[in-house]
């Protein structure tokens, strides 16, 4: 097994952020962004760790951003090639980190979502649509949408993001760029799901980060990953309730059945409830590539 890293510890590089997940650093005039094994629920960082994790996001991400580069170009540089002065933290950085383009990020999150769950589920229940996009009426949890939606939120510093109109997301970003994110993301949506479903793999929805290096969008952050993605398992797909999926719901589920208040600090994880999150990212990572991870 590959090392776990919880936290990076990289004293000669300039530190800038870490995340729920991601540590983040400037090399010289490009970001190194270090998926770690942490894991958040609830909005709070766990204290126990889950083997792979990192690495599972990292080389999904590259997978992605290398299957769909025709579609938009993407932050990466080099995930391999790295400058000498990262040489001593190589057990560190290994599969689990990027050498990134810097960009302006915008400050909506993407989300396209092609069925009906999570907090749409919830807005749909209440109010027949998502934010603000009418549906049919009489649709069951987990139903598949008549057409992908896309659905933007906030990026919140803190808690959740909200979600917001396409006209709230076009008034902070301008209407054209908001046009642009749209097309994009609907785009890399529908691709990725008909690559996704002969696999096995539903891809109920999904978020994506763009920047901008002058007026050039650039796809940024992370691509169709357990985290940034619902994936639910396509045998066994019925509507009508929520599905199992390839994700952190085994550890929502957890935390839910021993009544923990969702406040920080959160409670360590059990050995067996670990090895069953990383089991779940490891196949979501094995299916959609067709080989087992490194």
């Amino acid at each position: 097994m590959n090392a776990i890293v919880w936290e990076t510890n990289l004293p000669g590089l300039k530190f800038l952020n870490r995340g729920k997940v991601r540590d983040l650093y400037e090399v010289g005039d490009r970001l190194l962004i270090v998926a770690t094994d942490r894991l958040s629920a609830f909005d709070v960082v766990l204290p126990t760790p889950i083997p792979d994790k990192g690495r599972v996001l990292t080389q999904l991400s590259l997978f992605w951003f290398n299957l769909l580069r025709d579609v938009i170009p993407n932050h990466v540089v080099s995930a391999e090639d790295f400058p000498p002065e990262l040489a001593a933290y190589k057990e560190q950085l290994e599969g689990r980190s990027m050498l990134c383009q810097k960009t302006k990020p915008l400050p909506v999150e993407c989300v396209v979502r092609g069925y009906l769950s999570g907090s749409g589920w919830k807005d749909y229940r209440a109010t027949g649509k998502v934010c603000g996009i009418s549906l049919p009426a009489g649709l069951q949890e987990s139903d598949r949408l008549p057409e992908p939606i896309f659905t933007p939120s906030t990026k919140a510093t803190a808690g959740h993001d909200e979600n917001i109109s396409f006209d709230e997301a076009a008034s902070m970003i301008g209407g054209e760029l908001a046009e642009r994110v749209r097309a994009v993301s609907l785009d890399i949506y529908s691709r990725a799901v008909a690559y996704a479903e002969p696999r096995g793999i539903i891809l109920a929805d999904t978020k994506f980060e763009f920047g901008l290096v002058g007026d050039k969008l650039i796809w940024i952050d992370e691509a169709l990953t357990p985290d940034s993605s619902r994936f639910w398992p396509a045998d066994g797909y019925q509507p009508g309730r929520s599905q199992p999926s390839f994700d952190k719901q085994y550890v929502r589920d957890y935390l839910e059945r021993i009544g923990w208040n969702k406040q920080p600090p959160g409670p360590e994880l059990p050995p067996d409830v670990v090895e069953a999150t990383r089991a779940r990212y490891r196949e979501a990572y094995r299916q959609l590539t067709g080989h087992e991870l490194k």
